[in-house]
């Protein structure tokens, strides 16, 4: 498994990978943080696709080409706003992981490099939302061909150390895939 999930500090808008996710807001119209830095390095025409769809509800996901970023798509998948986790935030979370996944097994892609989707200014807690990034992400490589790979590129290094480490421990804890992880 370990083999199919690389962890990166880094930016993700100079990612060759076949997609990439943005951690988007509903409106699919840019903004902050990742949202605003893929906007701003795929060009004018990301937002003009972005306001022919129209939007998309939390947890699930949109599919525009990237044009001027070196991947192939970029999935707009709207993460949760974290409202202390009684308002379905983790299975928002997990769908929107998952949704995108969805998209590139349908479309039989190698690659696909995800954010902390939700840990910025919706104020995910990091552990938690990692740790969901990295079981949704696990239990959907034990069951399909695609994506080949997953990268998940965060933004500083504490945070791609804690996703190192909670990986590590889950490859210690559970055994249940068939390569130990």
């Amino acid at each position: 498994m370990k083999d199919r999930i690389d962890i990166i500090q880094g930016d993700i808008t100079t990612l060759t990978v076949d997609a990439i996710v943005n951690a988007a807001n509903s409106g699919l119209l840019g903004g902050g943080g990742v949202d605003g830095a893929i906007h701003r390095a795929a060009g004018p025409e990301l937002l003009i696709a972005c306001r022919e769809i129209g939007g998309c509800p939390t947890g699930e996901v949109r599919v525009t080409p990237a044009f001027h970023l070196p991947a192939n798509y970029v999935f707009h998948g709207v993460g949760p706003i974290w409202q202390g986790g009684g308002a379905g935030e983790p299975g928002l979370l997990r769908a929107c992981y998952r949704n995108a996944l969805v998209e590139a097994s349908n479309r039989q892609l190698s690659s696909i490099a995800f954010p902390a989707i939700s840990c910025g200014v919706y104020g995910y807690p990091r552990h938690e939302a990692a740790d969901i990034a990295l079981s949704e992400v696990r239990q959907w490589l034990g069951g399909h061909e695609h994506p080949r790979k997953v990268v998940f590129v965060l933004f500083n290094q504490p945070m791609a150390d804690l996703y190192e480490q909670l990986l590590a421990s889950k490859c210690k804890k559970q055994t249940y895939f068939s390569d130990g992880c």
